[in-house]
């Protein structure tokens, strides 16, 4: 069984996902939702599923990346998720999971990543490049934004759409898709990182 944790910042509709997913239920438990904010939509769907929250950063009463570290293992986590989580990691915490933290990212990298792209930003570079597709990617996660080694990603047809809003839309659909189909290639024992290169069984 793959414990999670997964953080986030928003509205939680990978999380969502992720819980009410068919293929994952008896191979993934979420065991705990972090935040970086004091409260976000997603903190509502981790109560409604009956799973604890923290929120981490520098404000007080939050958590630090330390404290979190040991509620982690207290908790018996080993994988995380980032779903939407708009924070930098910590390079010791990082490294404290190494190959153990993936990201889905809205685009398809390494095309459009970095800091300060994600949400509708990205939405908003990929409408105004005139790129006919866009899609979503899920990578491990490094020391830096979006540059750990990809792990899947699907692609949808931009051709038509009339605003980075349409572009959003069709992202969304497909992340929900992708990234419980990683998670199962993980839980199965079917993701690989060889030869800094990550191969993926079917």
């Amino acid at each position: 069984m793959l414990t999670l944790a997964v953080f986030v910042s928003g509205r939680g509709s990978n999380l969502r996902a992720i819980l009410e997913s068919p293929k994952l239920k008896e191979l993934v438990q979420v065991k705990v939702v972090v935040g970086d904010k004091s409260f976000c939509p997603a903190f509502d769907i981790a109560k409604n599923f009956s799973i604890p929250v923290f929120s981490v950063g520098k404000k007080e009463g939050f958590k630090s990346f330390d404290e979190l570290k040991l509620i982690l293992k207290d908790l018996g986590i080993n994988f995380i998720v980032l779903a939407g989580f708009l924070k930098l990691i910590p390079t010791d915490f990082v490294k404290s999971f190494a190959n153990r933290i993936i990201n889905i990212h809205p685009a398809l990298l390494p095309s459009f990543g970095g800091e300060g792209m994600y949400g509708m930003n990205v939405h908003k570079a990929v409408f105004e490049s005139s790129a006919q597709v866009s899609g979503a990617s899920v990578h491990f996660v490094d020391e830096t934004y979006d540059t750990g080694r990809i792990i899947a990603q699907r692609c949808v047809d931009i051709s038509d759409v009339k605003s980075p809003e349409e572009i959003a839309e069709r992202v969304l659909s497909i992340e929900h898709q992708l990234l419980p189909d990683v998670l199962e290639k993980i839980a199965l024992g079917k993701v690989f990182v060889d030869n800094f290169r990550v191969r993926v069984e079917t």
